[in-house]
């Protein structure tokens, strides 16, 4: 341990981030939100059980820290008459898309 407190110089390395969901997949979600409006009343009906999985579903796929704001706007949307047209998953896909070269960089210590 005092060996890696005195050690001043270090090496940088790209932070791990979340995998990147596919964008076919998240289509596909944006999609089965999509399907309550071919059942007029029952469809709003499904969106009270859909609404709780698709957030969780969200979460999942987008990583908790970064896609707990979105999945509670995932349920919201969802849950909520007539916003089931808003594509969260697909918006969310483009977004991290273009932002992801960026790489962050962290200094870890060499050990010899």
């Amino acid at each position: 341990m005092k060996a890696l407190l005195l050690k001043k110089s270090g090496t940088l390395a790209p932070v791990q981030e979340h995998k990147l969901p596919s964008l076919a997949v998240c289509i596909v979600m944006d999609l089965l939100g999509y399907a309550s409006f071919a059942i007029p009343i029952l469809g709003e009906l499904l969106d009270f059980i859909w609404a709780p999985v698709s957030a969780l579903i969200y979460m999942k796929m987008f990583g908790f820290k970064k896609g707990l704001f979105g999945g509670i706007f995932n349920f919201v949307e969802e849950i909520l008459p007539g916003l089931d047209i808003i594509p969260t998953f697909t918006i969310t896909w483009f977004i991290h898309y273009f932002r992801r070269g960026k790489e962050t960089y962290t200094i870890t210590p060499i050990t010899r």
